[in-house]
């Protein structure tokens, strides 16, 4: 997602450039210094290479920027058969609730005391979100990553972490009185540290 941001940017910078200086070269270029010579208006209607010029060029570089993000849209919404890991993720006012299905392990914590999402690093992970009350979005900053929780529905997709760390996660949809406290934390660890933390975590029957 990244790239498609730059992308943008640079873009949006280009075009600026581009626009900002032909307005400063007009304004240099035909100033009339002395303000008491009334110059002449333009004579001629219509400009027709230029005119095709100046659409054409837009439409190409919307079109670039469409094609970009098609790209990498259709690299982000991609559902494997058979991820590394599933997640099923509920949230609720005002935490969070992790069950890691394949593993039988739960994490459940409260606001004062945030569950930690632990995730292998280079491994497709499956998230399974949904709400058990009001509308919540599930975003990692760090990963420059957001979907909505919605109660009564399931929201499917996966992400592969590609650095080792410890990364913030929060609501952000406004969602009560206690918003600003429902955060997590995502733990990005190696396969062996990962099977490790599984093997270290108590199983629940109920799942």
């Amino acid at each position: 997602m990244m790239s498609v941001w730059q992308v943008f940017v640079y873009a949006g910078i280009a075009v600026y450039a581009i626009v900002a200086g032909l307005v400063i070269y007009a304004a240099i270029a035909y100033r009339c210094p002395d303000r008491s010579v009334r110059q002449a208006s333009a004579t001629f209607h219509k400009n027709s290479k230029l005119e095709i010029f100046w659409t054409v060029i837009p439409v190409l570089i919307v079109i670039g920027l469409f094609v970009k993000t098609y790209i990498v849209e259709a690299a982000v919404e991609t559902i494997h058969s058979h991820p590394a890991e599933i997640v099923d993720v509920v949230a609720y006012r005002w935490s969070w609730h992790f069950t890691y299905p394949r593993e039988h392990i739960v994490i459940d914590e409260t606001p004062d005391q945030p569950p930690t999402l632990v995730l292998p690093v280079d491994q497709t992970t499956r998230i399974n979100l949904t709400s058990s009350d009001v509308v919540h979005s599930f975003w990692i900053p760090a990963f420059m990553f957001k979907r909505d929780a919605n109660p009564g529905s399931v929201n499917v997709f996966e992400f592969k972490p590609t650095i080792v760390g410890t990364q913030r996660g929060e609501c952000a949809e406004y969602c009560g009185t206690y918003h600003a406290n429902m955060v997590f934390r995502v733990r990005v660890v190696s396969r062996p540290d990962f099977d490790r933390w599984v093997r270290s975590q108590p199983k629940s029957g109920s799942i």
